[in-house]
């Protein structure tokens, strides 16, 4: 199966998203699905900074955006699938346009998989003080972006939900980006 970008939903429950940065049950501006396997990383990762590089992102927030990504789909494949390489993740990624004088406009990620549900309270990283490699994806993901959420997914599964706004540069004419001499 690889790595398949979707037009359409895949049964899953998708978050109907409130909250001070807009409704989100508008359906996904992209949808990512790939195996669990990591042989897929570079390409999400390169996806997503991509997309967050066309919303005006500079390019310091665009590689943490894609670092926090690498980091959330490795803890998917590494504890969620225990390194089984076939199973499904799932990518969404929405725009958030500024509402508002003080709104400012972001990026909008999600990540789905169907690993065993997890307790979103467990989901810490490991105390920094405590030396060694591995163990700090959880800190990273937190770090560099401006709102993360764990939750369960019904009827199983986990949903991670990645929000970063600010730091956008008013994006220029992309008009040049698209062939319409046909």
């Amino acid at each position: 199966m690889g790595a398949v970008v979707r037009g359409g939903e895949r049964g899953l429950t998708r978050p109907a998203m409130d909250g001070n940065r807009g409704a989100m049950d508008t359906q996904a501006h992209i949808k990512l699905e790939l195996l669990s396997n990591p042989l897929y990383l570079a390409g999400a990762r390169e996806l997503v900074a991509s997309v967050a590089r066309r919303l005006g992102f500079s390019e310091i927030s665009c590689a943490q955006i894609a670092l926090a990504v690498d980091e959330a789909l490795c803890n998917v494949i590494r504890h969620g699938y225990a390194g089984d390489q076939s199973r499904p993740i799932w990518i969404s990624i929405w725009p958030i346009e500024a509402e508002g004088e003080d709104g400012e406009p972001g990026l909008r990620l999600v990540i789905e998989d169907e690993a065993p549900h997890v307790d979103p309270e467990h989901m810490k990283g490991r105390d920094l003080d405590d030396i060694r490699p591995g163990g700090l994806g959880v800190h990273i993901i937190r770090e560099v972006m401006d709102d993360v959420s764990y939750e369960k997914r019904a009827p199983g599964g986990m949903r991670l939900t990645l929000t970063k706004v600010g730091d956008v540069q008013p994006s220029g004419d992309t008009s040049s980006d698209v062939d319409d001499s046909d």
